[in-house]
């Protein structure tokens, strides 16, 4: 394993666990403690992990909220899971959102050959993945945030309601049954807010870390979301949205 995957696999780790002991995590990687010990100097240094007595901790950035880089490696695999099974439900001719994250950004690998697909986006890592297709791309006009690499919408430089989008791919940091879907910026949450508003159809693209964490912006509850679309969910968690309108759709291996 090449020292990128296994950062990646540290990071991945902690991103669940959040504490993870330094011989605990050597068995998991089957490496020696030395070479661990070296990509933790490496992960700390760039203030990805926290280095404590024993072990290493997941650095909460942004009021929790991890950057757009590491959400773009973390998890990976499940998010390419989920990516391919939300674009089962793309079709051409469609007029699809996505929106801007690490997920969504994966379902903008799967939809190029799709047959006059239009895409309105507030993601500038869409829009590069998807310039040189056949897809028809609108950017949605506000301010540019750079650490996440989004737009955040403001209504005197785009017309939203011009719009007519058929399905809408949704990012979240946080799924209730109580309280659905949250965010942790203000500008990303009124975004979504509106283009739920505009959207028929709506699906929320999440990883299972999402789940059963209500964080600081609501931005809709279940009953505005037609379908959430993740990787596997323990029982407990998952059978309670039986009672609810919101489909769950499993993206499992």
């Amino acid at each position: 394993m090449f020292p990128l995957e296994r950062q990646k696999r540290i990071l991945d780790l902690l991103m669940i666990k959040k504490v993870l002991k330094i011989a605990e995590l050597a068995k998991e990687l089957n490496i020696s403690v030395e070479t661990l010990r070296r990509d933790i100097n490496v992960l700390a240094s760039e203030g990805k992990i926290e280095k404590i007595y024993g072990g290493v901790k997941w650095v909460e950035s942004n009021f929790g909220e991890s950057t757009i880089d590491i959400r773009m490696i973390s998890r990976l695999k499940e998010k390419e899971r989920i990516a391919q099974k939300c674009s089962e439900y793309i079709h051409d001719g469609d007029c699809i959102y996505l929106d801007s994250g690490s997920t969504t950004y994966q379902i903008a690998k799967y939809i190029k050959s799709k047959k006059n697909l239009t895409v309105v986006t507030n993601s500038i890592p869409v829009v590069n993945e998807l310039l040189t297709s056949d897809v028809e791309l609108f950017i949605i006009g506000g301010k540019i945030r750079k650490n996440e690499q989004s737009v955040t919408a403001f209504e005197f430089l785009f017309n939203f309601d011009e719009l007519n989008i058929l399905k809408a791919f949704i990012c979240a940091s946080g799924i209730t049954v109580e309280k659905g879907i949250s965010d942790y910026n203000l500008e990303e949450a009124i975004t979504r807010k509106k283009m739920i508003e505009l959207s028929k159809e709506v699906y929320v693209a999440a990883d299972s870390t999402k789940f059963d964490k209500n964080v600081t912006i609501g931005i809709a509850p279940l009953e505005k979301i037609d379908y959430i679309v993740t990787d596997h969910l323990p029982k407990e968690i998952a059978d309670p949205f039986k009672k609810t309108n919101t489909s769950l759709i499993l993206a499992e291996s």
